[in-house]
């Protein structure tokens, strides 16, 4: 049975290795098989931590029923190069890659549904000056993470720009395909 983990640290094989995500999201099996990993990746406001409730939300009995299916959604990372480099010494041959779910959306409209999100979230960042900021580090940082993975052809797509149902569904097509 998969169980919820929300912590700083990702715990696989015994060893532990720090998260750089606000809102990290695991799906963890207790069996000792290679996980597969699931990064999920956008910029701000493209809709990673809504999707990614989601996914634990309807899609945790469908992976539960199935002890094959041992993977890890991560959200939000790696964030820069400096994540990628520490995950890859920490877990080289303890865990695969699976895909990159990469939610792409324009940064205009992601600053807006962070603005709406401000309204109520209290998040002091859900700000133009920080959300302007905060999308030109996404750019420069984590956009040339998802390139490489793109590269390697493990990047699977989605139009975060959609309505939220619209984007789960194109969602659950890329979780029924890949198994």
């Amino acid at each position: 049975m998969l169980s919820r983990c929300r912590s700083g640290l990702l715990h696989v094989l015994g060893l532990s290795f720090l998260l750089q995500t606000r809102r990290p999201i695991l799906l963890c099996s207790p069996r000792l098989m290679k996980p597969l990993v699931v990064f999920v990746l956008g910029g701000p406001g493209a809709g990673k931590g809504t999707q990614c409730a989601r996914i634990v939300e309807e899609m945790d009995q469908t992976m539960a029923a199935n002890a094959q299916k041992n993977k890890f959604l991560i959200d939000g990372f790696p964030r820069n190069q400096d994540n990628l480099q520490g995950w890859n010494k920490t877990m080289d041959g303890k865990a695969d890659v699976s895909f990159v779910l990469f939610f792409d959306c324009n940064n205009e409209i992601c600053i807006e549904r962070c603005l709406e999100r401000g309204k109520s979230s209290g998040r002091s960042d859900d700000n133009r000056e920080s959300l302007e900021k905060r999308i030109q580090t996404y750019l420069q940082s984590t956009k040339p993470i998802i390139d490489l993975y793109e590269e390697m052809g493990k990047v699977k797509k989605i139009d975060a720009s959609k309505s939220v149902d619209e984007v789960f569904d194109e969602v659950v097509q890329i979780f029924d395909k890949e198994g």
